[in-house]
């Protein structure tokens, strides 16, 4: 029977950083069975494995060799850094069509050591540029119309919002890095949890302007795991498992539509409002009624135009919302209070699930000195270049 309800049962996220003595595999497996036992259940209660990993291209099948060979179905995804909101969005599906009441969706990455992520270069056949063939121009531009690397996307992503609205500047795109380097302080999780001043990030290494080295996401090593359950069922359970039950009152992946400008450069705000707005009309929540957001802070310069994706404040307005103080951990609408990508890390199939175990915690009240005070719903959410959005709303359980 089909599920009008999905609920988070058990949900982990392993230490972000650096594990030389662990693989993928070992890592996925230290995330699977901590959620499992957050969950209170087995491997043996699992319908559906949604497994996410970008760039080691391990298998689920690697995985459940580790922790239980049930023969259920695995559903390997790969989904730029939305792959870990992919597989959550996998087990989704699953249970709302009725094939299960139970599913596993793990994100994990082994990327300590991998230093920023890059794109392409241009082809050595001169400058000619041609906008044709099988992708046309989105991708053998770099050197060219821009930049592929992914510092140099988000620099210009946040340039032309300050050219297009006005009131960014080198300094206040510094100043929300401070933010999340200040909350991250209080998340023994984050693979990095200094506090850093304005003056030591504007001063630090530039990457790509106006991107320092502190306001950029830490690739890094780390797995995250969720254990999802349907409506129905959960109603089954002991009552302390479904007191710490998290519904999922939106799950929503979306891909680009057809935009003149995105088929040049990549465009990661059309498909973030489109998401947005779906997510907020599947769960009937508005983005007043958030107590907690994790966003896609994978620059210091993402961080802000998403505020305006999301539809946090009004269109054009990020630079006053943020400059009002909302976004802090004791604002009215705080973004990243886990520390962000920069500062907790980006181990990229992770990032998805890892946002919205921060969220869960929140909401369950177990976030420890963190805590947003009586948190009832929040949103999670994360982007890909390529493109690929997820959005997810969580609320707090009633029972």
């Amino acid at each position: 029977m089909a599920s009008d309800d999905v609920w988070i049962l058990g949900i982990h996220m392993t230490k972000f950083g650096k594990h030389p003595d662990k693989d993928a595999i070992d890592l996925a497996s230290d995330a699977a069975l901590s959620a499992l036992k957050d969950a209170q259940v087995t491997m043996k209660d699992m319908g559906i494995l949604a497994y996410g990993n970008l760039v080691g291209q391990t298998q689920g099948q690697m995985l459940q060799k580790q922790i239980g060979q049930t023969g259920i179905p695995v559903f390997n995804v790969s989904n730029a850094c939305a792959t870990g909101a992919t597989a959550i969005r996998t087990a989704v599906m699953a249970i709302k069509a009725g094939e299960t009441d139970f599913g596993l969706a793990v994100g994990v990455e082994k990327l300590a050591g991998a230093g920023l992520l890059a794109g392409g270069s241009a082809k050595k056949d001169g400058n000619k540029y041609e906008a044709k063939g099988r992708y046309g121009a989105v991708a053998p531009v770099d050197g060219r119309i821009g930049t592929e690397t992914m510092p140099g996307v988000f620099a210009q992503i946040g340039m032309e919002y300050g050219h297009k609205y006005g009131g960014t500047s080198f300094e206040l795109f510094a100043k929300i890095s401070e933010k999340n380097h200040s909350h991250s302080t209080l998340n023994p999780l984050a693979a990095y949890s200094k506090k850093m001043t304005l003056e030591e990030i504007m001063n630090d290494v530039m990457i790509a302007y106006p991107n320092t080295r502190p306001m950029c996401s830490a690739n890094c090593d780390g797995a995250a795991a969720a254990v999802l359950v349907s409506g129905s069922k959960l109603k089954t359970l002991d009552p302390d498992q479904q007191r710490r039950a998290v519904k999922i009152s939106a799950s929503v992946l979306t891909s680009d539509p057809w935009e003149e400008a995105c088929q040049v450069l990549p465009n990661v705000n059309t498909l973030t409002r489109n998401a947005a707005q779906q997510a907020y009309a599947q769960s009937g929540v508005s983005p007043e009624d958030l107590d907690l957001i994790e966003l896609h802070d994978c620059f210091a310069t993402a961080e802000l135009v998403h505020y305006d994706n999301l539809m946090l404040c009004k269109q054009g307005e990020a630079v006053p919302f943020f400059e009002s103080g909302a976004t802090w951990r004791d604002g009215r609408s705080p973004v990243n209070v886990s520390g962000g990508l920069e500062s907790k890390g980006h181990p990229i199939a992770a990032t998805g699930i890892a946002n919205i175990w921060e969220v869960c915690h929140h909401l369950r009240g177990e976030a420890g000195d963190r805590q947003i005070p009586d948190a009832k719903v929040g949103l999670a959410h994360v982007i890909g270049l390529g493109n690929a959005c997820g959005v997810h709303i969580l609320e707090r359980s009633a029972a």
